[in-house]
């Protein structure tokens, strides 16, 4: 899970609470871009970010007897199961797509640090990915943040609502305002 203003992200089936400890967290978009682009910190993110002891262990059989094969970018597990080798990705949200981390890591931040959201136009020129590359990503993260964003979407929702359906929920009969100049229905039509 990743937690920074208020979003959460769901990057495993689980919800906890961490603390990045002295893991320096980028503050611009530039320096986010920067930072994530080596794989090295990217790793160091993620290890952080699932295993709160930063210990890695197998996504299947919970083993910590795991080694990092470098080359590869993989971890492999000696446990006794069908699927020994794993990334990082196994488990979250960014699973089973050719994307890399350099980039997924990037617009996670982005979209998290927007106040008033981003398009996927907007993502695929900040990271140089294509538009179906960005909009697939977006999809992605904000289903992973699906739980927060629907709870604050409700209460802006509630927040909103004024005027004719204010009314309507206290009983009160809503009269509008007169209007300045003349319905077109009432025009005289020759």
């Amino acid at each position: 899970m990743y937690v920074q203003y208020g979003a959460i992200i769901y990057l495993t089936d689980y919800a906890f609470s961490c603390s990045l400890g002295s893991l320096a967290t980028p503050k611009t978009l530039q320096a986010a871009i920067q930072h994530f682009s080596d794989y090295e910190n990217c790793r160091k993110f993620m290890v952080a970010v699932r295993w709160l002891d930063e210990i890695v262990r197998c996504p299947r059989c919970n083993s910590d007897k795991v080694t990092y094969l470098a080359k590869a970018r993989l971890y492999r597990c000696y446990g006794d199961h069908p699927k020994q080798k794993f990334s990082l990705k196994v488990g979250t949200v960014f699973e089973d797509s050719p994307i890399a981390l350099e980039k997924w890591l990037p617009a996670v931040w982005l979209i998290v640090n927007c106040k008033n959201g981003i398009s996927s136009y907007e993502l695929h020129r900040a990271l140089g990915v294509t538009q179906k590359s960005a909009w697939f990503m977006l999809h992605r993260i904000r289903l992973a943040m699906a739980i927060e964003v629907l709870h604050q979407g409700r209460r802006s929702r509630l927040r909103s609502r004024s005027g004719r359906n204010l009314h309507r929920w206290q009983g009160e009969k809503y009269a509008p305002e007169q209007k300045a100049t003349p319905d077109h229905r009432s025009l005289d039509r020759r």
